[in-house]
């Protein structure tokens, strides 16, 4: 009832989907980076999620055809999906333009947004802070401290876990860790997460000296839910990249810059980078952390896994 009540409001409802959802269902990108699905009069919210959510793909593929809009302003529903991908939720919002917003609000007690300001915040990097630190003896190593980063806009937490007391003037062992509540904690044979988390503290509690960045960015930034309906898809034989192509995502949503700014924040402008992906590389070195060697970091490979680090090899450029 509520969508169709956007039709009593004036103005055509449309369905923002990101370009990579719209390569899935065949609907055009007229925008570039998004689409606009117009939404007929007798829209249900069954259509809006089978068209938002893959999850029924293969057993209902004659999805459409879709009318995507091709003239207007795209800004407002590229910001929209902006706000929803930061929510982590699946990327698609129902856009309603209306003559009278600021009336329609007032009206109904909703707050006003402009768009400039939402773009202007949703383009920039929230500034962390650290908020506390302290004695972590670990098995790896007893001299271990935690240090906690918080954002200024109330956002994920993130966290560097020292290990001994590295010299600020030389290139230190370094590793930026995602965090994987299946594989850190669970011990998820479907990823190599836990083993690279527990082999980058093992070595460097053996050169006694290291900086572990434990970063908030579950399933490459798009989070758990979102990861497992990956998961989901890959049951149905999508590979990794695939799976996140479906739910509308980039290969990779992270945002690795967070890493740097801690490193830099801690006293740290070189490091001896512990990971297999060389876009991690470029990013510490473009944001001015110089990573003055690359640490090969080859463990975790199980059968369970074996497709998933091909297609991270392949397609995403891993040197494994």
């Amino acid at each position: 009832a509520r969508l169709s009540d956007l039709h009593t409001l004036g103005g055509e409802p449309v369905l923002a989907i990101t370009s990579r959802r719209a390569e899935t269902l065949k609907a055009r990108a007229y925008d570039g980076d998004l689409a606009r699905i117009l939404l007929p009069q007798d829209a249900t919210l069954a259509l809006v999620q089978s068209i938002a959510d893959p999850a029924d793909d293969l057993n209902a593929p004659m999805k459409g055809p879709f009318t995507s809009a091709r003239t207007g302003d795209a800004a407002p529903h590229r910001a929209a999906l902006a706000i929803i991908k930061s929510a982590r939720l699946l990327p698609s919002a129902v856009v309603l333009t209306l003559d009278h917003a600021a009336q329609f609000a007032t009206t109904h007690g909703l707050t006003i947004v402009p768009l400039d300001l939402a773009r202007q915040h949703l383009g920039a990097t929230s500034p962390l802070h650290p908020v506390v630190q302290a004695r972590l003896p670990m098995d790896v190593s007893e001299a271990g401290r935690l240090h906690i980063y918080r954002p200024e806009d109330g956002g994920e937490e993130h966290y560097a876990i020292e290990i001994g007391r590295p010299d600020r003037s030389e290139p230190v062992l370094a590793r930026l860790h995602s965090a994987c509540f299946t594989g850190d904690l669970m011990g998820s044979l479907k990823c190599d997460c836990g083993p690279q988390l527990r082999g980058a503290l093992v070595q460097m509690g053996a050169e006694g000296a290291g900086i572990l960045l434990y970063l908030n960015q579950e399933g490459r930034g798009i989070g758990l839910a979102n990861k497992i309906r990956a998961y989901s898809l890959q049951d149905q034989g999508f590979d990794t990249v695939e799976a996140n192509h479906r739910l509308g995502f980039e290969d990779d949503e992270r945002d690795f810059r967070l890493g740097a700014d801690i490193l830099k924040s801690m006293g740290f402008n070189s490091v001896r980078l512990l990971t297999n992906n060389p876009n991690k590389v470029d990013m510490m070195n473009a944001s001015g952390v110089t990573v003055s060697e690359r640490v090969p970091l080859k463990v975790g490979e199980n059968a369970h896994n074996t497709a998933y680090l091909a297609t991270k090899a392949a397609k995403s450029g891993h040197l494994l």
